[in-house]
């Protein structure tokens, strides 16, 4: 238990309700979460998958409609033809990281993980007695992996590598070249991919891809995505992987052996999601993209700050340094005396510690609040 780390958005949050109990106004820009609702039609489905009597145990890899609507809904974006029999689906997409780690490594092999990046793969990669190694990515490659530096990393010990694109927390994106040099690296070195794609219709500019369209990898790929960001749908605790065939059997054991099955009601919310109205989807991306823009240009108007734009997901990742502050005393300073919370970048690995991570999922006016808190905490400090 103590190589078991946690989640620094988690813990910032039990803090913000603290400080809310004691009478102090805190604008939350910490969490990883829409603050936009579910949309309704969704709601609906899982109301009538109730009344419809989906209370009982589902298959433990998922109800076929759901995956067959997954399968068919990650083949048309991405012209790559997945099977529903390859489709997984877990209570959020957490499970996909614990189950994937479990059912292809050995204790002592090593796993590659980026930095920063999701503190989730490293935690419970030493949870399972693995050892993660991080692949720097830097901010002045737009925070994308250095392939070389990736080479340099692997050993014999090597087993899997993880990537995240979009990224949480930069908000970068990896390009289809970049994808195609990590596919050569893990075929020349018999290695097996996760590639986290949770944000990926969260992009504002530019393109996602998947490292499935990558011709080679359907056989060494598992990616993981799921309906929390996508569909303003944390709380449903849905999610799933596309993994080889030889890696089906091994996730269903897992899961009969930890938590049985995904809640049918939220399942047949998820087919909804997936296969109807894409109007709420459209519409927060739109407002994604507006508060991106105010608070790239708020963050860029404050003194010692540097913004990089990020392309996708809803977070901005700005360098602290020039405040003469890491990014571990801004974030703790700036909730004690300002009243605005958001995560260092010491919680996502140690490359980016005069980073800050930057939710702009909260709404304009709170932005705008947090913003204005900002450049009072900063001016006292000239």
């Amino acid at each position: 238990m103590q190589r078991l780390g946690t989640e620094g958005a988690l813990a910032v949050a039990e803090r913000v309700r603290h400080m809310a109990a004691d009478g102090r106004d805190v604008v939350t820009l910490h969490i990883g979460e829409p603050d936009f609702d579910t949309p309704p039609h969704v709601v609906e489905a899982a109301y009538r998958a109730l009344a419809d009597g989906y209370t009982h145990y589902p298959p433990p890899l998922g109800l076929p409609a759901f995956r067959e609507a997954i399968a068919a809904d990650f083949s048309r974006r991405r012209g790559v033809a997945v099977p529903a029999s390859r489709v997984v689906v877990v209570p959020g997409a957490k499970p996909v990281v614990a189950y994937t780690l479990q059912a292809v490594t050995d204790p002592g092999d090593e796993v590659i993980v980026p930095d920063p990046g999701f503190p989730i793969y490293a935690s419970m990669a030493r949870f399972l007695d693995l050892v993660p190694v991080p692949v720097p990515l830097r901010s002045g490659n737009d925070f994308r992996l250095d392939l070389d530096e990736l080479r340099a990393l692997i050993s014999p010990r090597t087993r899997l590598l993880v990537i995240n694109s979009p990224h949480n927390p930069t908000g970068g994106m990896l390009t289809r070249s970049d994808l195609e040099g990590v596919a050569a690296i893990a075929m020349a070195h018999d290695l097996l991919v996760l590639s986290d794609e949770v944000y990926g219709r969260l992009v504002h500019e530019g393109e996602h891809h998947s490292l499935l369209e990558v011709d080679g990898m359907a056989e060494r790929t598992i990616v993981l995505d799921g309906v929390s960001k996508t569909y303003a749908m944390t709380g449903w605790r849905l999610g799933w992987a596309i993994v080889p065939p030889t890696i089906v059997e091994p996730f269903e054991r897992l899961i009969i052996n930890t938590v049985s099955g995904t809640a049918a009601h939220a399942q047949l919310a998820g087919a909804e999601a997936l296969t109807g109205p894409q109007l709420a989807l459209d519409r927060m991306n739109t407002e994604f993209r507006a508060r991106r823009a105010l608070m790239v240009e708020g963050l860029r108007a404050l003194p010692g700050l540097w913004v990089p734009m990020p392309p996708a997901a809803f977070y901005v990742f700005p360098d602290v340094s020039g405040t003469g502050m890491d990014g571990a005393t801004f974030a703790e300073r700036l909730l004690n005396e300002a009243g605005v919370s958001l995560l260092p970048g010491s919680g996502f690995g140690d490359v980016a510690t005069d980073h800050v991570r930057i939710s702009y999922a909260n709404s304009r006016a709170n932005l705008r609040l947090a913003l204005g808190r900002m450049a009072g905490f900063l001016a006292a400090e000239a």
